[in-house]
């Protein structure tokens, strides 16, 4: 179980905290879903639960274990908006291969089939796929790394109607194995989905009856 209590957060930037008190309990195979309009620091949530950045109040426990910044960014694979401003490798294998000493061809073609893109030439471009492909190859990065929790930025955001239902289906499954966190502005794509739904609105949390 993953669980936040009272996070406090300021970035330099601002003058005013982006999430004040925050408290949230996640377990695995119970999906959340955290809504909330653009600006609201759904994003900045992410970051801060996967030690990208560090809150200057409260904690972040794991099995009722307070965890630190870098054990929080060995334990979460985080998927951002837009996946492929972050891809730097120059083909999919090159992508699939960062940050491992040693990966076979057959672990990255398992990893790729685990999310639909069994098909995709690992000498392909990553920025040639189609944004759909983007995001699937971006969770299949994530997933090599074997994350215990899996935290998703706006993960339908910009995809048509047919592609968001291939990436509800995939994120469906994916949860049956894994604690997983999303941050959207699209919370009724989730009706169906979620376990529980949260809206960040002025810097705290409060559940929702409906996902709408």
């Amino acid at each position: 179980m993953l669980e936040l209590k009272g996070l406090h957060y300021r970035p330099s930037t601002s003058e005013k905290p982006v999430l004040q008190g925050v408290d949230l309990k996640v377990h695995a195979c119970q999906p959340v879903v955290v809504a909330g309009a653009s600006g609201s620091g759904k994003t900045t949530l992410l970051e801060v639960i996967s030690g990208l950045a560090s809150p200057q109040q409260g904690t972040i426990c794991w099995e009722s274990e307070p965890l630190k910044q870098r054990q929080r960014r060995g334990m979460c694979g985080v998927v951002f908006q837009f996946p492929e401003r972050h891809f730097l490798g120059l083909t999919v294998a090159q992508e699939l291969r960062l940050g491992h000493r040693r990966i076979t061809t057959e672990t990255q073609e398992r990893a790729l089939k685990k999310v639909g893109l069994s098909q995709v030439d690992l000498r392909q471009a990553p920025e040639r796929l189609s944004g759909g492909q983007q995001r699937r190859l971006a969770l299949a990065v994530q997933l090599l790394r074997k994350p215990a929790i899996l935290l998703l930025d706006e993960p339908t955001a910009g995809l048509d109607w047919s592609v968001r239902d291939d990436i509800l289906e995939l994120l469906t499954q994916l949860a049956r194995d894994q604690l997983l966190i999303v941050a959207t502005h699209e919370p009724e794509l989730f009706q169906s989905w979620s376990s529980a739904a949260y809206r960040l609105n002025s810097g705290q949390l409060h559940a929702m009856s409906r996902l709408t």
